[in-house]
């Protein structure tokens, strides 16, 4: 037990890091203005870029939601209707990796599959 209460006093005596922010446009040669390294920075940073962008994402669609107790939960069965929290056409919440990045609305593509189609992009300011 004793060892539990001293775990936090010893993350507390440990020095913060901060971490960089990173920004894509470090990335790209576009939009430069003539600043943009030569020779091997240039490959290097090609590189860097190139790895960021095969980071896979996970793009999550949010129709809506609702809140209920477990009771409620455990009662729905086939063919049950739960109310969510938006109106019918409203804008559908866009996230990566469980953070905010556009709204948008539902379209039909083919073979009947639904889509989103981004009507709305978050400043990186406003999701942060």
């Amino acid at each position: 037990m004793a060892e539990e209460t001293n775990a936090p006093e010893e993350a507390k005596d440990m020095p913060e890091v901060s971490t960089p922010k990173v920004d894509l446009a470090d990335f790209t040669s576009e939009g430069t203005g003539g600043t943009e390294p030569q020779g091997d920075g240039r490959k290097e940073k090609e590189r860097e870029r190139e790895a960021i962008l095969d980071v896979p994402v996970k793009i999550t669609a949010v129709v809506g939601d609702v809140k209920m107790p477990v009771r409620d939960l455990v009662r729905l069965g086939r063919g049950a209707v739960v109310p969510l929290n938006r109106k019918l056409g409203a804008s559908i919440d866009i996230y990566a990796n469980e953070r905010l990045i556009a709204r948008g609305e539902i379209t039909i593509i083919e073979d009947d599959n639904i889509a989103v189609t981004m009507t709305e992009i978050m400043s990186s300011s406003a999701s942060t």
